[in-house]
Formats: C-alpha cells, sequence, structure tokens
C-alpha cells in the first residue's frame, strides 16, 4: 500500500473507494505505479482473526497461499499473533495473493487484488474439525466469487451447522453481491446465517431497498443477527427483535481506511462470544475500526485489550 493523489488514481483509471480484480500483468503495472510502499499481511478474514487474536480469542484461519516469499511472510505474520495456520501452501503457480493499495489524502483506500493462489483454496483443505470445535465459523464473502473456495465454505457452513455452531458471514463488497447476490440470500432464507456483517452499501445491493430502515426491515426476520456499519456514521445491529446502535467512536485524523469493516467485525465478534450486550460488541467494533484507521495497514498497532478497557470502562 502507499499514499497517492487524486490524480493517480485517474491516471490509472481505478474506482476510487473500490475494490477491483486484477490479474497478475495488471498487478505488476499497478504495483510499478505506486509510490514508496509498505507490505503488510491483509486478507479479509485474515484481519478479522488478528484482531480476534489481538483481544484474547482463540482463532484459526483456513486460507491458502503460496510456496513463495510474500507466502512465507504471511504465515509466519499470522502465526506470530497466535493464531493456528495449517492450510498447506500451494506448490504450483499462481503466485501469492496481494492486494495494491492506494490511499489518497482523504483516506479513502482504492483496492486492486489479484487473487493468487488464494482462489484455488480445495475443499480438501478443511479442516472440519476445527469448524466444528469453533464457537463461530467466519466467511468473507470476497472469496464466494472463486469455485474452489466457495465450495469449501459451503463444506464448511455444512460442518458448522452439523456441530451446532453459528456461521457468520460479511458480504465484503457491494460488487460481489452483484456477482453472487442470489446464492447469498439463498443462505440467508435457508437460514445458514447466523450473524451477517454488511456496509450500508452493501445492504442496498442485496436487499434491493435504498434506505438503511427498509434494509433492516428486508432482513431483520431472516438473520438472527444483522451488523450495519455506516463508516462516520456509526453502526446499528439488530438482534432477535432487540435493537442497538452506536456512534463511531471519536478519532483527531483518518489516516487510512483499510480494514475498518474487518476490525469492526473482531470487535464485534469478540463480545459476541463472551455474550455482552449488543450495544457493547457495537462499541467493540467501533473503538477496533478507529484504531485501525489511525494508522496504515488493516493489522493492529496499538493493544486494542487496553484501549478497550479505557474506553467501556
Amino acid at each position: 500500500m502507499a499514499p497517492c493523489s487524486e490524480e493517480l488514481l485517474d491516471e490509472l483509471g481505478l474506482a476510487k473507494g473500490g475494490m477491483t480484480l486484477v490479474d497478475a500483468a495488471r498487478a505488476e503495472e499497478l504495483y510499478s505505479a505506486m509510490g514508496p510502499a509498505r507490505e503488510i499481511s491483509g486478507g479479509s478474514a485474515a484481519n478479522t482473526l488478528a484482531g480476534l487474536s489481538a483481544l484474547g480469542a482463540q482463532c484459526a484461519f483456513i486460507g491458502q497461499v503460496a510456496d513463495d516469499q510474500l507466502g512465507a511472510v504471511f504465515a509466519h505474520d499470522i502465526r506470530a499473533v497466535g493464531i493456528d495456520f495449517d492450510t498447506p501452501a500451494r506448490q504450483d503457480d499462481p503466485p501469492t495473493a496481494r492486494c495494491l493499495i492506494f490511499v489518497t489524502p482523504d483516506a479513502q483506500r482504492t483496492m486492486n487484488t489479484f487473487l493468487g493462489a488464494s482462489q484455488f483454496l480445495p475443499p480438501s483443505t478443511l479442516d472440519a474439525e476445527a469448524v466444528a470445535a469453533a464457537k463461530i465459523l467466519y466467511l468473507e464473502g470476497y472469496l464466494w466469487d472463486p469455485e474452489e473456495p466457495r465450495a469449501a465454505m459451503r463444506r464448511a457452513i455444512e460442518a458448522a451447522r452439523a456441530a451446532g455452531r453459528k456461521v457468520a458471514f460479511t458480504l465484503s463488497e457491494v460488487f460481489v453481491i452483484e456477482r453472487h447476490g442470489d446464492d447469498f440470500r439463498a443462505l440467508i432464507d435457508d437460514g445458514l446465517i447466523d450473524i451477517l456483517f454488511a456496509n450500508h452499501l452493501e445492504l442496498a445491493a442485496l436487499t434491493g431497498e435504498e434506505g438503511l430502515e427498509a434494509g433492516i426491515a428486508a432482513l431483520r426476520d431472516k438473520v438472527p443477527t444483522l451488523v450495519v456499519t455506516r463508516s462516520a456514521e456509526g453502526a446499528v445491529a439488530v438482534h432477535e427483535g432487540e435493537r442497538a446502535e452506536v456512534p463511531a467512536e471519536p478519532i483527531d485524523k483518518v489516516v487510512d481506511t483499510t480494514g475498518a469493516g474487518d476490525l469492526f467485525a473482531a470487535g464485534f465478534l469478540y463480545g459476541y462470544v463472551r455474550g455482552e450486550p449488543l450495544e457493547t460488541c457495537l462499541r467493540r467494533g467501533a473503538i477496533a475500526a478507529c484504531e485501525i484507521i489511525s494508522h496504515y495497514g488493516a493489522r493492529t498497532e496499538a493493544d486494542l485489550t487496553r484501549l478497550m478497557a479505557e474506553k467501556l470502562g
């Protein structure tokens, strides 16, 4: 990731604030156009687990890297924060996935993702015992796009449901919903999703309702726990008829919005597994998101446990 000007975004033809899938050649082209960059481990669900682990939760990650330098760095970083990661590295091409992130002066992140090895995660690598042992199976919408990870996630849902565990799903991005909204709506209608994370734009794309309240009304009876983030406007959650709403945490300066949704999910889920009140879960999410947007990258730099203790009292 690297800071950039609005002019560079225009020059490169990038859609500001969104996420675009790119091939290997485009990834190289964009990397060449970047200014001095920082390489930081990422991945949507991986970021969420890193936040959960920083708070003291026991986590395991299922995802695929290649047997290359970036894959070794990712594996080191995720294990170093205490997360179990046992998925074998892919021996063949393509290389490890990477996301080239351009950050404009207003802190908006524009992501360009080469899925690489991650899109070939086979169902055979699924650790069904780990899924069955977890209180919550957390899935990211981004990897619903490629066929093999989609099949792996369907198998993971089956394993979690069979063990009586909760399934949490994040919609990830509007373009994912545009491609796979029918699948997501079917999962919801079939009662397979217990906790659904969406931002207000994703909620509108999924439900076809432009207004926040109309979107919530369309899902509140279908999903036991619905969490909707609204950027600077805060977040709202509905859980089995109960509703809670919190403002965004105050911050002096937003540096980079990469990972805000990922870390919000981490804070919320940490409170959820501890059986905390819905409003407290939202506050934890807001605090974690605030920490992540105060610096570059989607991995925490501050002591989240201490930070939450200070803010929650």
